[in-house]
């Protein structure tokens, strides 16, 4: 019996990006459903269609807090849906700058694991990319390897994550993805996946793919 695709909302806004690559990136994921949508779109949907989707991944960069007041009616209420992440089983991907997000808001410090969140930003760097944990699902039985992409130097993620990927580079966090568990959901961080020079990686589209498939309680 055919496995269904995971059906992932991915979540986008606040920083621009090659909009033809990365939908090309997520539609040749296999297993994966995704539906590319602005947070205003997100934050509009019904609860029924938010709650219908496995997975969210998260490729947006809004920095201030999100708020349901005084906002635009395409806007939605961003603050009560994002709240309600973790209230199912449904997983949470945080993709590259989706980890800036709302730097002063301890809802997502609680979701992505990290108590400092302040950073600086190298583009173009060339990475050798080591799995720390051949155990989990998303790294099993996976290589390293070397690509290129941009990188942030920040504060390590808690302790109670677990560490999947790390680099050794004097302009890069040493931990790049880790995974957790943030009420019901799991959740994913991955640093990687700036732009099309990354998204073309094969070993960063499988990481992407198992990342989402883990979240989605396929793996």
């Amino acid at each position: 019996m055919e496995t269904a695709p995971v059906t992932t909302a991915v979540v986008t806004g606040g920083h621009s990006y090659d909009v033809i690559n990365f939908r090309r990136l997520f539609s040749g994921l296999d297993g994966i459903d995704a539906h590319v949508q602005h947070m205003d779109d997100f934050a509009t949907s019904s609860d029924e269609v938010r709650d219908s989707y496995d997975a969210v991944v998260f490729y947006h960069m809004l920095m201030d807090g999100p708020r349901d007041k005084g906002l635009p009616g395409y806007a939605g209420k961003p603050k009560t849906v994002l709240e309600h992440l973790g209230e199912t089983k449904q997983g949470v991907f945080v993709l590259h700058h989706a980890l800036l997000a709302y730097p002063r808001w301890h809802v997502w410090d609680e979701i992505v694991g990290m108590d400092d969140r302040s950073f600086g930003a190298h583009a173009g760097k060339s990475l050798h990319v080591e799995i720390a944990d051949t155990t989990h699902p998303i790294t099993r039985d996976l290589s390293n390897w070397d690509m290129l992409d941009e990188t942030y130097t920040m504060a390590e993620p808690a302790s109670d994550n677990d560490v999947l990927l790390t680099v050794k580079h004097p302009q890069s966090m040493e931990a790049i993805a880790w995974s957790r568990e943030y009420k019901n959901s799991r959740v994913f961080c991955f640093q990687s996946g700036h732009d099309n020079q990354t998204w073309a990686d094969a070993g960063f589209q499988e990481i992407l793919r198992r990342g989402i498939l883990w979240c989605g309680g396929r793996l």
